[in-house]
């Protein structure tokens, strides 16, 4: 139970913040020997359905408003649809190789390489300045939404990489990390169906109801901390730090294998 709760914790905020859920959650079971049910793609999914809920909840009035303009050409739950399709795609293809990239030396390539891409994009573009989400136009959405689909592997970040994508074509910070967020939703909920209905139909008696529930209660309430966090802390600060922390994470992970040898 203890290790639900703490992977619960870690799900929650490190969702939304860009660092990397998947590979947080990949690395601490594999620092320290946690063996079961916590240990499984499904469980990580799971967690996914406690962080869905913190977006539900967090961004209810903007999904009200998106439902309310959807008879309009312009209106954005269309660019936030045409933002999923590329994940949702690579997700159906490419799902069941996905679950067996859980390498640590996969992770440490990917975090540092969007930890450059976070610096890189931060020293080219001004990031406190911008377009604001309503001005995202529907090339913009498709164009983050294919760099959503790259998060699928596992240190990648899904809000990092979107957010990035997102100031690369001009869209102010706090803007393309909400929008990161609220195209997030569809993607970690069909993501959810898709793996509970594989749990359900497997009949796998390891899964254990009580750790699946910690793990949502927890990861939904650190989770809507987090986004509450995240969109605050863009307000006046870059991604820089987060991708200071990959670094470090991904140097830290290279003494770790290198020392078990």
């Amino acid at each position: 139970m203890l290790e639900a709760i703490i992977l619960g914790i870690l799900q929650g905020l490190t969702e939304f913040i860009p660092v990397s859920s998947s590979a947080h959650l990949i690395l601490l079971p594999w620092f320290f020997g946690w063996q079961g049910v916590v240990n499984t793609l499904g469980f990580d999914v799971a967690l996914h359905l406690g962080t869905l809920i913190a977006l539900v909840v967090y961004f209810r009035k903007d999904w009200v408003e998106l439902l309310r303009t959807a008879r309009r050409k312009d209106g954005m739950i269309w660019h936030i649809l045409i933002a999923t399709v590329p994940a949702a795609v690579a997700g159906l293809i490419f799902r069941d190789a996905v679950e067996g990239l859980r390498s640590p030396v996969l992770i440490i390539f990917t975090l540092s390489v969007v930890a450059a891409l976070m610096l890189f994009t931060e020293k080219v573009k001004k990031g406190s300045e911008g377009i604001g989400m309503d001005k995202i136009s529907r090339k913009d959405a498709l164009i983050i939404g294919i760099a959503q689909a790259l998060a699928l592997v596992p240190g990648v970040s899904r809000s990092g990489i979107t957010i990035v994508a997102g100031l690369m074509r001009g869209v102010q910070r706090q803007a393309a990390a909400r929008f990161s967020f609220l195209m997030s939703t569809p993607i970690i909920a069909g993501a959810g169906f898709l793996e509970t209905r594989k749990l359900v139909l497997s009949g796998d008696a390891a899964v254990r109801p009580d750790l699946f529930l910690a793990g949502i209660a927890v990861s939904a309430v650190t989770g809507y901390i987090a986004i509450k966090y995240l969109l605050r802390f863009l307000q006046n600060h870059s991604l820089k730090p987060f991708a200071y922390y990959r670094f470090l994470l991904a140097f830290v992970i290279i003494i770790t294998v290198w020392t078990n040898r």
